[in-house]
């Protein structure tokens, strides 16, 4: 059975924004337009058809980016509607590796807001194409200009309007379309499904052309056909300039400003025909690489069914009824349900049982699945976020997805025994499904200890415990996860030497470690010639540095950002062995570590508050408190927007702190930035209450 759907009528997309910007919404419209929907849930009713989490329809928030395919202009358009939250930060980073094209939603009140920072930035390091959209055009304080300007401050991007809009607030009637230069005005009466095309209202013709002007001086930047008829000022035609948007946002020179309001109904239809018309198709893209299994030559795989097949693993969730599901992007080539794949990442041969295509959380069963597809299968049992599914006989492994580290963790228990069963299980597929939360045993005191992005991620994790899982779990107090480093260099010369009888033990090395730059990690360096130590052991080495610091040395807290140079050493013809080097390695490493002046490192986190003016103070004076630092206050009206840095173990229990203060009025975000120095007194009383002996 051939392909239903040419690959270039193929437009797969994800709409991303700030939380409350009003993605969800849009989406819900989207699929309504498309005739995926009927009828239309509304997410502050609980019943948004892409939030269908219990969690999510509880707190208005979307939690998974729920996968969904619909059709427009006989286009077909596969949606990943994808969280706002920093805390599900891996969703929208996970998404964006396996998208082609994404809309961005803005809010037309709060323009630019820290978390549409976040999102833009990553899915620039993705170079994925995007566009537009300012919604909540129909909200009081909305201003459409405002926003291009924060745009183009903000996120330092070539922000393009193809639209402007007619009135605003109340008065918000419809778009004036800049490239035909007509005007698109809705009918309130019926959900805006019906609209007329009009002349550009005299009141707004001037602007509209100084709009036009400016978008096709725009366009001339990118476009040699645009640029040489501007210059010899001839006619340019719609269709010329369709062209040219569609040229300058593939190739992410410009980014198409579109404007609406999704709750009103109003610009939704235009968004959908900019979809199709100007953000990529798959093989608008230049060809996904990876790497062979040695990782060591680069390969690459064209977006086309003739290809050997290649798709990457992008979410894993678990289903009561059918398991796991693991969601893929195929890249190349074609796969039939039933038969079998390669997981080249962890060299196992894996069965597709079915594949399905997801509509929210329905779901389709298909006989094939093709290049330029997103889909779920079923059957994979040793696959996992990030993984690549390959033809065995043409393998691939692809640039897997990086997350953050957790940063926040807290002890979970249970009464008895059985639930000891269920919660382990719980565990277990809620990490498999989410990347950035990570389950451990307290080898001290057996205790378990789940980590993960903030307190609103763990608040979640044990929430879906209690539902989905019937786990009561008792939760401790959250726990910040330190780390240490060192602040200067020191070489150590040591000997592991055992004789008792029979095979002794012999491991010499002599090495210098010294500190790298905040996020660098753990560099080995093997400067050893002359086969001073053999090369077979050099591995075993590492393996007991890696063990060492993973353990931790000063206050036993994961040790980061070091370099280690292995420059000398000796070895037995006889005694020595794998595990005598990697001992020697361990207790050399931390000796060393100890003389090399550790110091603790904290989790410092970004936050941004917006409050009434007459609680500027109180809000200031309360950061300062938590060992904070202002680095900035903008005044909106009435609004100051502050923002600063704080340790994250200084920011428990924030939100109700923040209530108090302002009554209600003010509200924030906050995400992890980087990891800094923890001050002595306080790295004392830390250290003092982890050595403390454990009852």
């Amino acid at each position: 059975m051939g392909r239903k759907i040419p690959i270039d009528r193929v437009r797969n997309i994800g709409i991303m924004a700030h939380i409350d910007a009003g993605k969800t919404t849009l989406t819900e419209r989207m699929l309504f337009y498309t005739g995926r929907l009927h009828r239309l849930g509304e997410v502050h009713d609980g019943e948004a058809t892409m939030d269908w989490m219990k969690q999510e329809q509880e707190r208005g928030i979307t939690i998974t980016s729920a996968a969904t395919t619909c059709f427009w202009n006989e286009r077909r358009i596969n949606i990943i509607d994808t969280p706002g939250h920093v805390d599900f930060t891996a969703e929208v980073e996970r998404s964006l590796r396996v998208l082609d094209g994404a809309v961005a939603v803005f809010c037309a009140v709060g323009g630019v807001e820290p978390q549409s920072e976040t999102v833009w930035r990553q899915s620039d390091k993705y170079n994925v194409p995007k566009l537009a959209f300012v919604n909540k055009m129909d909200r009081f304080g909305a201003n459409f200009f405002d926003v291009l300007e924060m745009m183009k401050d903000r996120l330092e991007t070539n922000a393009v309007p193809i639209q402007i809009p007619i009135g605003k607030e109340d008065n918000f009637r419809g778009i004036v379309d800049l490239v035909n230069m007509n005007a698109v005005v809705y009918d309130n009466e019926d959900l805006g499904q019906n609209y007329h095309i009009e002349e550009i209202p005299d009141e707004l013709k001037e602007l509209a052309e100084e709009y036009h002007h400016a978008m096709i001086e725009k366009l001339a930047d990118s476009s040699d056909h645009i640029m040489e008829k501007y210059l010899n000022e001839e006619d340019i035609s719609p269709e010329e300039l369709s062209d040219a948007i569609r040229e300058g946002t593939v190739t992410n020179k410009i980014i198409p400003v579109l404007c609406g309001s999704a709750f009103k109904n109003k610009g939704v239809q235009r968004l959908l025909d900019a979809v199709v018309s100007f953000l990529p198709s798959p093989i608008d893209l230049p060809p996904i690489e990876g790497f062979d299994l040695n990782k060591e030559n680069t390969l690459s795989r064209k977006s086309s069914d003739d290809e050997p097949f290649s798709a990457l693993a992008f979410k894993i969730m678990s289903d009561k009824h059918m398991g796991k599901l693991t969601y893929f992007r195929v890249y190349s080539g074609k796969l039939d349900a039933g038969s079998y794949v390669y997981n080249s990442t962890h060299d196992k041969k894996e069965r597709m049982g079915r594949i399905l295509l997801m509509h929210a959380n329905k779901q389709e069963n298909q006989d094939c699945i093709y290049a330029g597809d997103i889909a779920v299968g079923i059957g994979l049992r040793n696959t996992h976020t990030g993984d690549t599914l390959c033809d065995e006989k043409a393998p691939i492994i692809l640039e897997a997805i990086e997350f953050p580290a957790p940063v926040i963790s807290i002890k979970v228990s249970v009464d008895n025994s059985s639930d000891g069963d269920k919660l382990s299980k719980g565990l277990q597929k809620l990490s498999e499904e989410d990347p950035t939360f990570t389950v451990e045993t307290d080898t001290e005191t057996n205790d378990i200890v789940i980590s993960g992005m903030g307190e609103l991620h763990l608040e979640i994790i044990v929430d879906r415990l209690l539902h989905e899982f019937n786990v009561k779990a008792a939760v401790g107090q959250p726990q910040v996860a330190y780390r240490e480093t060192i602040t200067t260099s020191k070489e150590i010369d040591y000997k592991h030497a055992k004789q008792s009888g029979g095979r002794g033990q012999y491991g010499h090395v002599v090495m210098e470690i010294s500190p790298t730059d905040p996020g660098v990690g753990f560099e080995f360096c093997n400067e050893i010639v002359g086969g001073k130590i053999p090369k077979e052991y050099i591995p075993a080495v590492e393996k007991g540095i890696i063990g060492a610091m993973q353990d931790g040395i000063y206050a036993k807290y994961p040790v980061v950002d070091i370099k280690v140079r292995l420059i000398d050493g000796s070895y037995h013809a006889v005694d020595s062995s794998e595990m005598a080097f990697k001992v020697a390695s361990r207790e050399a490493f931390k000796k060393a570590f100890m003389k090399a002046n550790p110091i603790l490192l904290e989790p410092t986190m970004s936050i941004e508050i917006t409050c009434p003016e007459s609680y500027l103070g109180d809000v200031v004076g309360d950061i300062c408190s938590r060992r904070g630092k202002v680095s900035g206050m903008e005044l909106k009206g009435k609004t100051q927007i502050v923002s600063a840095g704080a340790p994250l173990s200084e920011m428990f229990g924030y939100a109700t702190n923040l209530r108090s203060l302002t009554q209600g009025r003010a509200n924030y975000t906050m995400h992890f930035e980087k990891y800094t120095e923890v001050p002595y007194e306080i790295a004392q009383k830390i250290y003092e209450e982890k050595m403390k002996p454990k009852k």
